[in-house]
């Protein structure tokens, strides 16, 4: 397997369309006009919110971290944690160390930031998603399944 070459950096404004494209890999049951609402939000939030970009080259992303700061997540300690809100990796830049890359990039912004702890999440079945916290030394604290039941 023939390494890539990217560059791990903060999101500019020069990446917006390549980083919805990402999202929409990623979060593919969201709407285009959900995703830049939310893109909006994380711009306008830069002391909590981050995203970290894998960079090509020539206006291409192989991939994207999105983090927070939260004042909870489940099994932490601390009111002050980092949270991997969204990763992604296109297919093909995979197994290359640019997930792990993003994450560091993301634990370090976390750590300047004034957080003492990381957390994440996966949905219940999500093997690659698990597999890939677990490689990079996250476990799993609990597991929960969401239900619903429409009232009529």
């Amino acid at each position: 397997m023939a390494d890539i070459e990217y560059t791990i950096r903060p999101l500019d404004e020069s990446d917006l369309n390549e980083w919805l494209r990402l999202r929409t890999l990623l979060w593919d049951e969201a709407s285009e006009d959900d995703h830049r609402e939310e893109m909006v939000d994380i711009l306008e939030h830069p002391d909590m919110q981050f995203v970290v970009v894998a960079d090509r080259g020539e206006g291409r992303l192989a991939g994207f971290l999105e983090a927070s700061i939260r004042p909870f997540a489940e099994d932490c300690e601390s009111d002050h944690v980092g949270y991997l809100e969204g990763w992604f990796v296109d297919v093909d830049a995979r197994q290359h160390g640019l997930g792990r890359a993003l994450v560091n990039f993301a634990e370090q912004w976390a750590k300047a930031n004034g957080c003492t702890e990381m957390a994440s999440d996966a949905e219940v079945g999500n093997e690659i998603s698990l597999e890939a916290h677990t490689r990079l030394g996250y476990t799993v604290t609990s597991k929960l399944v969401h239900l619903r039941k429409e009232l009529n």
